[in-house]
């Protein structure tokens, strides 16, 4: 049975003053799986709904498979409707599959094969055996029993109501379903979200075995890396979205090749620049009416003069051309990537208007002066037990463990916003930077450009310009910060940090709401980057990387004696 594809030509969507899409065509043909990647706003979303037919577009087309799956943020069910309902929706269009079947094969038994209907009904049942293959109907209720075990629902009660689920669970059903029904085209919006490494393992197994059209937009770069086949980057482009083949690790290898040959071309053009304003400037002073003759050109000087200048007149005004020509057209500056500014601080004034979650303060003498922060059989009841932990100068640590291990609650102890029973030593001064997940800013009327000036000061913040950071859109920098997303007052919280970065920094989770390239630019800046470190994540791609130290917490308790992957080494305790 030849699949169909998912085609969208010259998409255009306007939401409120904003064109969000403009002219976007995307092709997906069955086998392919195609990754949407760009900076938030810029219509990942807003592309899945109209390729979905949730929404509409204002200009352009869209031809999408009747059989077509979109991962919805909201089940189609109310909150009375149980497991079960869910996965009897599910598998409604194999056991039809199969009914199908089981009717035309009756027909067929009492059909004559010289009657004129025995050739229909044969056709018929080709058809409908060929769908039933497609759909894999006879394995689909154990399949829905290991996607649901692989999602970690195995052990739910299929008679539980959805209104007794969590968001997250609700989100891994409404994902188990769509894996257990195989559409021919699956639209996946952030679909690692709530998934643990496990879950997010066994879907990537799942995607990569459907035989049909994938779109996912996601920030997972592991994901991206793990399943698709195409990248199709929205960010804003002169010629509009680009798409690059391969997974995410061969996205990266075209971008820093790009990368390279946009700075190539930039270093080329300045100095022909230089050379040419050069020769403009110099020649057009030997041409000058005033000019003195010298001693050798006393002779004949006259009759040589006319021709020698109009020479030179000639020179000049090609390499002016020449210049006029190139600065019009000259490429553009590429920009810097993401990186710490200056050395860790040291000695800090007052911030008219810190972040409440990010506030660099010194804090207590300690006699530990060989680490910033150390602590002894610390413990936080029922949320954190560490019996030793010391965080040198230099530090690079990574903290790792499942939901509710205490990943937030150390990094609060160290920066000292949590009490907590034993002894928790930092060195005398030491500023602490933390970025936590919930960034709330004392001054919510002020705006974006306004706190970042007053927080740094405004001799700082012009040495830094917020706008430089590439963390927040132009369009939101005068925006009150109370009228800001979560992840847009993170990034600002973020650029704080980078502009003016602490000796002991903090970082709870801190790709949350990032780009894949921004996520790529900070993990850059964190090895380069000034005074300790220590960071929280569940993002499988940094922590794949990471080149630093690792702890794991499980339970409120810190273990370095669980095993790790290949080339990776916990400490002792």
């Amino acid at each position: 049975m030849s699949r169909p594809s998912l085609l969208a030509h010259d998409v255009v969507r306007t939401l409120g003053a904003r064109r969000v899409l403009d002219g976007v065509s995307l092709t997906a043909s069955p086998g392919h799986r195609i990754g949407l990647i760009g900076e938030n706003g810029v219509g990942k979303s807003t592309l899945l709904r109209l390729l979905a037919g949730v929404d509409e577009p204002d200009a352009g087309s869209v031809t999408r498979p009747a059989d077509l799956g979109f991962l919805h943020q909201e089940l189609p069910f109310d909150d009375a409707s149980t497991i079960a309902d869910v996965l009897d929706e599910a598998l409604r269009e194999a056991r039809d599959d199969l009914a199908e079947l089981e009717r035309l094969t009756e027909r067929l038994a009492h059909v004559p094969q010289d009657s004129p209907d025995c050739a229909e009904l044969l056709d018929a049942y080709g058809r409908q055996l060929e769908q039933a293959q497609d759909r894999e109907a006879w394995d689909a209720d154990r399949r829905a029993a290991t996607v649901l075990d692989g999602l970690g629902l195995g052990a739910f009660r299929h008679d539980r109501t959805l209104g007794s689920l969590s968001g997250g669970q609700r989100g891994r059903l409404a994902l188990a379903a769509l894996l257990v029904r195989r559409p021919a085209a699956l639209l996946l919006d952030e679909p690692t979200n709530h998934l643990d490494d496990g879950a997010a393992a066994f879907l990537e197994e799942q995607v990569r075995g459907l035989p049909g059209v994938v779109v996912v937009a996601s920030h997972d770069r592991a994901f991206l890396d793990a399943v698709c086949t195409d990248l199709v980057d929205l960010d804003p482009a002169m010629d509009g979205p680009v798409r690059y083949g391969g997974n995410y690790s061969a996205y990266l290898d075209e971008k820093r090749a790009e990368r390279e040959r946009w700075e190539r071309r930039y270093a080329e053009e300045q100095e022909e620049l230089s050379a040419l304003r050069h020769s403009a400037g110099v020649t057009a002073r030997l041409v000058a009416p005033d000019r003195e003759r010298r001693d050798n050109e006393k002779m004949g000087y006259g009759h040589r003069a006319g021709r020698v200048q109009s020479q030179i007149s000639r020179r000049v005004r090609n390499a002016t051309r020449r210049l006029d020509g190139l600065e019009r057209r000259q490429t553009g500056e590429p920009p810097q990537p993401l990186r710490f500014h200056g050395t860790a601080l040291t000695v800090t004034a007052p911030a008219e208007d810190p972040p409440v979650d990010s506030l660099i303060s010194p804090d207590s003498p300690d006699s530990r002066i060989s680490f910033v922060v150390s602590l002894r059989d610390v413990r936080v009841p029922g949320r954190l037990d560490v019996a030793r932990l010391d965080v040198p100068a230099t530090e690079r640590l990574l903290v790792t463990g499942g939901n509710g291990a205490g990943k937030s609650t150390l990094l609060s102890v160290l920066a000292g916003r949590l009490a907590a029973e034993g002894d928790v030593r930092r060195r005398r001064g030491l500023t602490v930077g933390l970025l936590a997940q919930e960034t709330v800013f004392s001054r919510p009327g002020r705006t974006g450009r306004e706190t970042y000036e007053r927080s740094l000061g405004a001799e700082r913040a012009e040495q830094v310009p917020l706008r430089s950071l590439g963390l927040l859109h132009e369009a939101d920098l005068d925006k009150p910060v109370g009228q800001l997303s979560v992840g847009q007052r993170r990034r600002l919280a973020l650029a704080l940090l980078v502009a003016r970065p602490p000796e002991l920094l903090l970082l709870d989770e801190p790709t949350n709401h990032l780009s894949p390239r921004l996520c790529d630019e900070l993990e850059a800046a964190l090895g380069t980057g000034p005074g300790a470190i220590v960071l929280a994540s569940h993002d499988r791609w940094l922590r794949r990387r990471w080149q630093g130290r690792e702890i794991r917490l499980r339970s409120g308790r810190a273990h370095g004696d669980e095993p790790c992957p290949p080339d990776r080494h916990l400490p002792e305790w």
